[in-house]
C-alpha cells in the first residue's frame, strides 16, 4: 500500500512539474500565390533552416520553428525562369509565438507576421 501512495505522488508531481510547460513556436505557411511553380525555397531564421524543394501553384507548405536566439529571416526562392529573389526582414527573438504567412510570387516576397511580444 505504501508503494502505491509513493507511485501515485510521483505521478501528481510529475504532472505538476509539466502543466506548466509548453514550447513556443512560430508558425509559418508558405504559399505560392503565382501562376507558375516556384523551386529551390530556402528559410532561413536564427538557430536553424528549413527547405522546400517546388512549391505549385495555389499550394501552401505549412511549418513550425523555434528560433534560439535574435534576428532576422531571411528568405530565397528561385522563379521559372531561373532568377533568384531574397528577401530578409521580420525580426524573430528566442520564445516568440505566433505565426508568419509567407506569400510568393514570381518576382517578390510578402511576408504577414503576427508575433505578440511577450
Amino acid at each position: 500500500m505504501k508503494t502505491i501512495k509513493v507511485w501515485i505522488a510521483l505521478a501528481v508531481i510529475s504532472l505538476l512539474a509539466t502543466a506548466g510547460c509548453r514550447s513556443h513556436v512560430i508558425k509559418i505557411s508558405v504559399t505560392n500565390i503565382s501562376n507558375q511553380s516556384i523551386s529551390n525555397i530556402i528559410f532561413d531564421y536564427p538557430g536553424a533552416t528549413f527547405g522546400i524543394s517546388s512549391l505549385a501553384p495555389g499550394k501552401t507548405f505549412p511549418y513550425a520553428i523555434k528560433p534560439y536566439e535574435a534576428g532576422m529571416i531571411k528568405i530565397q526562392f528561385t522563379n521559372t525562369a531561373g532568377a533568384i529573389h531574397t528577401y530578409t526582414g521580420t525580426r524573430v527573438s528566442k520564445g516568440d509565438e505566433g505565426s508568419i504567412d509567407v506569400q510568393l510570387t514570381q518576382e517578390t516576397t510578402i511576408v504577414h507576421p503576427t508575433l505578440p511580444r511577450h
